[in-house]
């Protein structure tokens, strides 16, 4: 990226104002940065829970999933997800706050004895699901935060702050030139008009 300046006193403001401001941004940014990686590996961590969770709940009923043909899926259905949002490091992350589930009536006379164990089964099961779906969500949103700051973070230090230093030395070594010059000058005109009238 180029740094457009002009070799003059306002550019130099301007672009003094531009460095210091990129400089005393940068700290927070690398915060945020470090704070949404943190917050990604735990989002991760806690996915991965649900996980290992999920699994050792569906090997827990291994035999009960044999019965599962005499289960009509009709019968448990989920009738609301509700959730909140949360703002982590500045980044809106979804927050699963309960689950609604809706049971068609049906006769226990008539159903097998494990019904009713088995409709609590598939709640803990979707549960479990539905947490690891909005962690994994959760996760997503962050490290896609997480990548842009870090490009903001790379852009500042390796781009923007050398450019805009880089820039201001060129004006000022100009304008000192420019200084130096002019005095030059003045002492030459000096000197001769000092000549012209001593003789």
């Amino acid at each position: 990226m180029m740094i457009k300046f002009q070799y003059n006193k306002t550019s130099l403001q301007s672009l003094d104002k531009q460095l210091k401001m990129r400089v005393r941004a940068l700290p927070t940014i690398k915060n945020k940065e470090s704070a949404l990686r943190s917050e990604v590996k735990r989002a991760k961590e806690v996915a991965d829970e649900f996980d290992e969770k999920l699994e050792a709940r569906l090997n827990e009923i291994q035999e009960m999933l044999q019965l599962y043909d005499e289960y009509r899926p009709d019968i448990l259905t989920v009738k609301e997800v509700s959730m909140s949002i949360k703002k982590i490091a500045g980044v809106r992350t979804p927050i699963l706050d309960k689950v609604e589930y809706s049971i068609k009536d049906f006769s226990l006379f008539n159903a097998p004895g494990w019904f009713l164990d088995g409709i609590q089964y598939i709640k803990e099961i979707v549960n479990i699901a539905l947490e690891r779906e909005f962690f994994m969500r959760k996760m997503e949103l962050l490290d896609r935060a997480r990548k842009k700051t870090t490009q903001k973070v790379n852009l500042y230090e390796k781009v923007q702050i050398p450019g805009f230093q880089e820039a201001i030395r060129k004006i000022k070594r100009f304008l000192e030139d420019e200084e130096n010059l002019s005095k030059s000058a003045q002492k030459i005109v000096k000197n001769r008009k000092a000549m012209e009238e001593a003789s």
